[in-house]
């Protein structure tokens, strides 16, 4: 992805390892400053994890195994590393998937740098297909709705929900996109927004509750991101799909779900068996540390909520769009 540092910008990822370190684009910084922090060791990337230093499920994933990758290195226990990242954003099921897959190759003998950065590049090639299969569903002049962000930053490099929407961008094509902001973090508005700039893509950001307004005025097709798919076609993603996905239902509007098959938790048969992450309450009563809401007065903070697989249209995946139906195949 193009990434403005200072007066220079260059094409680079959301996390990768360099001289003997995990580097990563602090999220939490943009769209002002972007800045690069580096990591030496396992504990050090899981709570970059949870605190939110680099998001997206698949984004998550490739830092989970750079993480493994540095207890290896380091010499610590793997079984112990594994818990202390797998327990850093339960939800995000390529958190799972990426410490499987490095706990796997690192007991057949693999390097651990080597592994680590073949599971980065796997996610990256999975995130190419996506936006190849994803771009022809995207019409010339269509006005298209995200929600949360599902692009490079949260997929290492491409995106998910935005891979479709660069490959019909550099295609010709012309579109708009609605950006909705995401409360309470803001994922919309200060990396979704700030990835589309970077690109020249036209959009606008608006607020979750003036979604629904949009969609009912000239939407045509909505794709988000997700953490974690079951088995039937449930799939658990930002707080606010949930609402989305039954407004676009009522108002026949193509709902797209984007994500490589490493989201996909076949182990779980249906959305409410998904864990949903419970995130600090300050998140919603702070803003830039100081208090908004009234002293004494509680908030709830599920990070993610659950949408059921009819208001699915299809699922982009790097294997092509399946219908939830057709699921099951790919087990």
């Amino acid at each position: 992805m193009k990434v403005g540092l200072g007066a220079n910008g260059r094409d680079m990822r959301a996390v990768w390892f360099e001289n003997g370190e995990v580097r990563m684009i602090d999220q939490r910084n943009l769209p002002h400053d972007p800045m690069i922090v580096n990591l030496k060791d396992h504990g050090e990337v899981a709570l970059s994890i949870y605190s939110m230093t680099t998001r997206g499920a698949p984004s998550i994933g490739a830092a989970a195994a750079y993480g493994m990758c540095l207890a290896a290195l380091n010499g610590h226990d793997l079984d112990d590393a594994a818990r202390t990242l797998t327990a850093a954003r339960p939800t995000a099921y390529d958190l799972f998937y990426a410490v499987d897959y490095m706990c796997a190759e690192l007991k057949r003998g693999t390097e651990p740098i080597a592994a680590a950065d073949s599971y980065a590049q796997m996610i990256v090639d999975k995130c190419i297909k996506i936006g190849e299969y994803g771009s022809a569903l995207i019409k010339n002049g269509d006005n298209i709705m995200t929600h949360c962000n599902a692009g490079a930053l949260a997929t290492v490099d491409h995106g998910t929900a935005i891979a479709p929407i660069r490959k019909a961008w550099a295609d010709g094509k012309k579109m708009f996109v609605y950006v909705s902001e995401t409360r309470p973090r803001l994922q919309g508005m200060q990396l979704t927004a700030w990835e589309l700039l970077q690109e020249g893509i036209p959009h606008a950001i608006i607020a979750d509750g003036a979604s629904g307004h949009f969609m009912r005025k000239d939407v045509n097709i909505i794709i988000t991101g997700a953490d974690r798919i079951a088995a039937n076609g449930d799939f658990a993603n930002k707080i606010g799909t949930y609402e989305k996905a039954v407004v676009a239902k009522e108002l026949n509007i193509p709902f797209y779900v984007a994500a490589p098959m490493s989201t996909f938790d076949f182990g779980t048969e249906h959305g409410g068996n998904i864990p949903i992450e419970e995130r600090p309450e300050e998140e919603i009563t702070m803003i830039g540390g100081r208090r908004i809401a009234p002293i004494g007065s509680k908030a709830l903070n599920p990070s993610f909520d659950v949408t059921p697989a009819k208001y699915v249209t299809g699922f982009i995946t790097e294997n092509g769009i399946l219908g939830p139906a057709e699921i099951h195949k790919m087990r």
